[in-house]
């Protein structure tokens, strides 16, 4: 078994160094990692006294990009979560010293995602190349959005990039909670329509039909529930083929159009009137405005910048113009908080304290507060409409039942008093 040295970094970011047995240079990187140790160099010794040559992490970027990736690892893609864990490790090499192109070939090599080995590899490349990193990431805006490339950007020109950086995964990972807590919540009553909708469907299909031909010789006026269900029994057993091509057909020319200007404007205003969605798409929408706002500006964005690049990840066209709005009005030398006042989309709570913020010169800090606070009111709400959701769909399948019931005892009862 090969035998190694190596230099690293612990958990308390000090520098580390020793030598280990491994079946190669990744397994070495795992058994460390368990430890604690996050590799930054490693060699091999040879068995006959000499050496291999030194190998730094970031040295293998060749060897990954050629060997490791493979056209599978390519089409691989990179999670948001991914991407905050390598913000929050790159700020940790940075900050204990470790060079900027050194630490995104370690990053690159010890990565589990193959596509974001590739991506990092190439980016460690051009920052030796002599490019900027800001200019580097805004190559893969896929990976690194907007508001990713112009923080490292403003973290590089102030010469705090690693302060920016861990500022950064803080945010990341704060987005992630939030959007994992939503789409968490939502799955259950999802799930339950879809199973109901199957339910309902086998029963439309399979059973009404076999029930409901007893009454085809009775030669009498069916009640019209009972007529309405062999009617879409019938349907639904005969042209089920064309009422799944429909489906699809209008799902697919929903979304195309609710992506043009006007359809996007239409759906995001009803998103915002429609009861109990209405207020958690709201209040998402204002998390969301002050935390990107408030890691902007503590980044050193400038504010017109900034508010430019929140302005795209609110998606929401109605709190995207009122956005858009602000922006200008700042321009003409008003506050933040009197267009957002002036709109009436965002709440006033909200507005109120990012008025203090601006008057107290502690507007970052007060965004935190505020994208806190919504955080937990859009958690709130959530759970909230869960809970008011599940009875609703399983009324509504009981209500759907009962009327198959219904229809199919009422014609069979009419029968025995006719019989009687």
């Amino acid at each position: 078994m090969p035998v190694y040295t190596w230099k690293g970094l612990n958990t308390a970011g000090k520098a580390v160094a020793g030598t280990r047995d491994a079946d190669g240079p990744k397994a070495l990187r795992q058994t460390l990692r368990k430890d604690g140790v996050f590799i930054t160099e490693h060699r091999e010794v040879l068995t006959g006294g000499g050496r291999a040559a030194p190998r730094a992490a970031g040295g293998a970027a060749v060897s990954v990009f050629k060997r490791d990736i493979d056209f599978k690892g390519a089409l691989e893609r990179v999670r948001p979560q991914e991407v905050a864990a390598f913000t929050r490790q790159l700020a940790t090499l940075l900050k204990a010293g470790i060079p900027l192109a050194e630490a995104l070939g370690a990053l690159a090599e010890q990565g589990d995602n193959k596509k974001l080995q590739m991506v990092l590899a190439e980016i460690r490349q051009k920052v030796n190349e002599g490019s900027s990193l800001a200019d580097t990431l805004a190559a893969h805006p896929k990976i690194f959005p907007e508001l990713y490339t112009n923080m490292v950007r403003s973290g590089e020109t102030a010469g705090n990039l690693d302060a920016v950086l861990a500022r950064l995964a803080d945010f990341l990972d704060a987005e992630h909670v939030l959007r994992a807590k939503v789409s968490g919540a939502l799955t259950y009553p999802i799930i339950m329509m879809v199973l109901g909708s199957l339910i309902m469907g086998v029963l439309m299909v399979v059973v009404v039909p076999k029930i409901t031909s007893i009454f085809e010789d009775l030669g009498k006026t069916l009640p019209w529930n009972t007529q309405l269900l062999i009617f879409m029994a019938d349907m639904m057993g005969s042209y089920w083929w064309a009422i799944l091509i429909f489906i699809g057909l209008a799902y697919w020319s929903f979304r195309r159009w609710s992506h043009t200007l006007k359809g996007r404007a239409v759906v995001d205003r009803i998103k915002l009137r429609v009861p109990l969605i209405g207020s958690l798409v709201r209040y998402v929408g204002v998390a969301r405005f002050a935390r990107t706002l408030a890691t902007m500006l503590a980044a050193g964005v400038p504010v017109l910048t900034a508010l430019e690049i929140v302005k795209k990840v609110l998606n929401n066209t109605v709190l995207e113009k009122v956005v858009e709005e602000a922006r200008d009005a700042i321009r003409e030398g008003e506050s933040i908080a009197t267009p957002l006042k002036r709109s009436g989309q965002f709440p006033s709570l909200m507005v109120h304290m990012v008025a203090v913020g601006e008057r107290s010169g502690q507007l970052e800090a007060m965004l935190e507060n505020v994208a806190t606070a919504y955080e937990r009111d859009v958690e709130g709400r959530v759970a909230r409409l869960t809970t008011i959701l599940s009875p609703l769909l399983i009324v509504g399948m009981a209500l759907a039942v009962l009327f198959i019931v219904f229809s199919v005892l009422q014609p069979i009862l009419d029968m025995q008093n006719f019989a009687q």
